[in-house]
């Protein structure tokens, strides 16, 4: 018999999914008008998804929407709703963690709702498969995305240097982040985050390499020298003041407003297209997008299309019929797609996308301008991440790079301990 309060405990360790893998899939469908949305982001995020919410009621005058929005505290959250039996009927997920979170049974297939409750006639080609795991669609993607680097064009132009484009470097990039930092000239200010700490960015880093993060396999898709190189290039940067502190880095809970960019530590940062209009919000100063620093400007560039974010259904929900209709409404209806604009990503939903795009400030279509951009420059999409993923994300590849950063192992180090609990964590 599992003890409910140790299977919680032992998810909150192991970074959330890890808890759920013996949770039981719940059959009963009740009548109620009432249905629990779970999310996080930005207040502009905040606003936009009750604006649709409200928009859902007015259409649905029986239902009501209750939303509750998650921070850094997001994910043990879910962990504690999902656990204790108490999980809000959609919940967000995003692409590192919605494999994990799926082969745990904690969303409801959506195959049965497809074509019916969700239209998809209308949907960009090969939008579901970004929802599909082990051949079922597991949750709906909200939108698209992909990696980018966002930087303060004051600060460059005050600098009197190029800011990164898309035939920039790593090794170029890392001299630039050098002159920036000293033309700057701030105390606890610098040209970066420490970016050592995000799985994307070396997912990106790999591709270029032409490996994964994860191979089909579901195991690492990269061996002690990547992880070496990957750990060694930001602790360079950091020791040559490239990058922010150790103290500035672990303070960074990969959220928009925990970011040295967003705080006022830096002048650039690694992250997702769609989060140039929050990135933006919290500054003054114009930010460019550009892509990625590259290992050669004639090789891969590591990019690729992903889902911005996902929709899932609890497999506890009690009226998933509901819940199917509110998210057809969320990716296909015009007017939520009018409220929504591109702040998760670009539509997936073509003809919202067509409408939305001529309505978008300046901000908003910098974004999309940047999807059409790389058009010729993605690779495939990645196999689905295995189940363990979260927790190799949250109780070794951060902690790992937290480490690195503070001077208590080496790069070496570092990578022999990744790889090993690599092999440890994952499941397949």
């Amino acid at each position: 018999m599992i003890n409910r309060r140790e299977l919680l405990r032992n998810g909150l360790l192991l970074g959330g999914a890890a808890a759920f893998s013996q949770l039981p899939l719940r059959t009963a469908f009740a009548d109620s008008a009432t249905m629990r949305l779970y999310w996080w982001g930005t207040p502009a995020r905040a606003e936009r998804t009750l604006g649709v919410a409200r928009l859902f009621e007015a259409a649905n005058p029986d239902v009501k929407i209750n939303g509750e929005v998650g921070g850094n505290d997001y994910w043990s959250k879910l962990t504690t709703m999902l656990v204790g039996g108490n999980a809000p009927d959609i919940f967000q997920l995003e692409p590192g963690r919605f494999a994990d979170y799926a082969r745990r049974n904690t969303t409801l297939p959506l195959n049965d709702f497809l074509g019916k409750s969700i239209r998809t006639d209308k949907l960009a080609p090969g939008v579901l498969e970004l929802g599909t795991v082990d051949g079922k669609v597991a949750g709906m993607p909200l939108s698209l995305n992909a990696f980018a680097l966002f930087y303060d064009t004051e600060a460059f132009k005050q600098a009197g240097l190029n800011p990164p484009g898309a035939a920039t470097t790593w090794d170029e990039f890392a001299k630039l982040c050098v002159e920036l930092t000293k033309a700057i000239d701030r105390k606890n200010v610098w040209a970066v985050g420490n970016a050592s700490r995000y799985t994307y960015a070396f997912d990106a880093f790999l591709n270029q390499r032409g490996k994964r993060l994860y191979g089909e396999d579901g195991k690492i898709g990269f061996d002690v020298n990547d992880a070496k190189d990957w750990y060694g290039y930001w602790e360079s940067l950091a020791k040559n003041g490239g990058c922010v502190s150790a103290e500035v880095q672990s303070m960074d809970q990969i959220q928009v407003d925990s970011n040295p960019l967003a705080t006022g530590k830096a002048a650039m940062a690694i992250a997702f297209s769609n989060q140039l209009l929050g990135y933006q919000s919290a500054m003054k100063n114009p930010l460019g997008i550009t892509t990625l620093p590259v290992t050669d400007p004639s090789g891969p560039s590591g990019l690729f299309y992903r889902p911005g974010l996902h929709f899932g259904i609890a497999s506890t929900c009690e009226n998933p019929e509901l819940a199917a209709r509110f998210i057809d409404f969320f990716v296909n209806d015009m007017a939520a797609g009018k409220v929504l604009g591109v702040e998760r990503g670009v539509p997936v939903n073509t003809d919202v996308k067509g409408a939305v795009v001529p309505l978008i400030d300046d901000v908003s279509k910098r974004t999309v301008d940047y999807i059409s951009s790389i058009a010729g420059r993605v690779g495939a999409y990645p196999p689905p991440v295995p189940v363990g993923a979260s927790e190799f994300d949250t109780r070794a590849f951060r902690p790992l790079a937290d480490k690195v950063a503070f001077g208590q192992v080496t790069p070496a180090e570092a990578a022999d301990q990744l790889v090993g609990e690599g092999g440890r964590i994952l499941k397949g």
